[in-house]
């Protein structure tokens, strides 16, 4: 790990569990090692086939924290931190889908053993994609969970649909290094459009509030991640996410280094195992482009080249798992019951519906 010019502070941190839910599901917090990395993750009970666990950019394993009990019932999930995230390793220069990709193939093999179903919110979902289409002998199904399948290629990710990439360059420029960071940072002048022409910002009073309390945390507990508790549990979850957050992740999307190794078309072309396609809410705007994952024009051509997929869509933020952890849990039984483990349950309901699969 010296070889990097900084490393993740809180590696070191990986084996307790500060949820008490999680805990008493039967989950254990665990580390393993690549011999390049540090991979952090936790693993419930062995009720079942294996599940894999993909969070978000800037997330980490706890973004799941409200599924993790109904879908071990089950199965044995994992849940990941990927490198550049939470308590596993910090490598800055070295992100890509190549990186990330070894990286999960190292845990496939040596630490699942089996084949497994793979889940993955947003680049989590680009991660599955990778390897349903480049592990096929360890990849039992894939999920893409809101996924920027066709938004996050270049340059249309840059040129066309560049809200996201004008987030993550935001993120990259304000987040600072872990020596010296300020969450609150990237809280001032983020802005969120809500038409064309009208946009909400976030208030200036809130980013010093916010520094104030960090500030006042981290005094109080030197070397452990930012956890205001009296937060709201996602504004409190996204906090510690970043404080736990390599930028230069966010920075290899900015430059270019992050997108080798992974064509989306070619990718999903090569997918031959169960396929289940999440979709969350969008909208474009002509300014901003593309706000959300995915637009229906990506969901239809995706269906195009995996034929035997099945698609859903949800009405909720594109964390499903955590703004409509009900929907996640009922959509992932049903897809592991009809299309993985068992026989077709019946038809699909209609297409579009919330709740609902569409065979494509």
């Amino acid at each position: 790990m010296s070889t990097y010019p900084y490393h993740n502070p809180y590696e070191d941190l990986s084996g307790n569990i500060g949820i008490r839910a999680v805990r008493a599901a039967g989950f254990r917090e665990r580390r393993f090692d690549t011999g390049t990395v540090r991979i952090n993750y936790v693993v419930g009970p062995d009720n079942g086939p294996p599940l894999v666990l993909l969070p978000a950019q800037t997330g980490i394993w706890e973004s799941y924290q409200r599924v993790l009990a109904p879908l071990s019932r089950r199965l044995r999930v994992y849940a990941l931190d990927v490198r550049g995230h939470g308590k596993s390793s910090w490598t800055p220069g070295e992100y890509s889908w190549q990186h990330l990709g070894a990286d999960l193939t190292r845990f496939l093999s040596e630490v699942v053993g089996s084949p497994a179903v793979l889940s993955g919110n947003s680049s989590g979902g680009l991660l599955a994609l990778w390897c349903a289409a480049n592990l096929p002998g360890r990849v039992a199904a894939a999920i893409l969970e809101d996924a920027p399948v066709f938004s996050a290629e270049l340059p249309r990710f840059r040129d066309r649909d560049r809200y996201v990439y004008g987030g993550l360059k935001h993120l990259a420029e304000t987040l600072g290094d872990p020596e010296h960071r300020d969450v609150a940072a990237y809280f001032r002048g983020l802005t969120l459009p809500v038409s064309e022409t009208r946009q909400k910002r976030v208030p200036d009073w809130f980013g010093s509030f916010l520094s104030r309390r960090a500030q006042a945390f981290q005094s109080r507990h030197p070397g452990r991640p930012l956890d205001l508790r009296f937060f709201p549990l996602r504004l409190r979850l996204l906090l510690k996410c970043l404080s736990m957050y390599d930028p230069d992740f966010a920075r290899a999307f900015v430059d270019g280094r992050f997108y080798e190794g992974l064509d989306h078309a070619g990718a999903l072309a090569r997918v031959s195992c169960p396929l289940l396609v999440l979709h969350g809410d969008w909208r474009r705007l002509p300014g901003h482009g593309l706000i959300g994952a995915m637009d229906d024009e990506d969901a239809h051509r995706i269906r195009q080249l995996v034929p035997h997929a099945r698609y859903q869509r949800i009405h909720a933020n594109h964390v499903i798992h955590m703004f409509k952890p009900r929907h996640f849990v009922r959509a992932v039984n049903a897809f592991l019951t009809d299309d993985v483990f068992g026989e077709s349950a019946g038809p699909a309901s209609e297409p579009g519906r919330s709740g609902g699969a569409e065979r494509a």
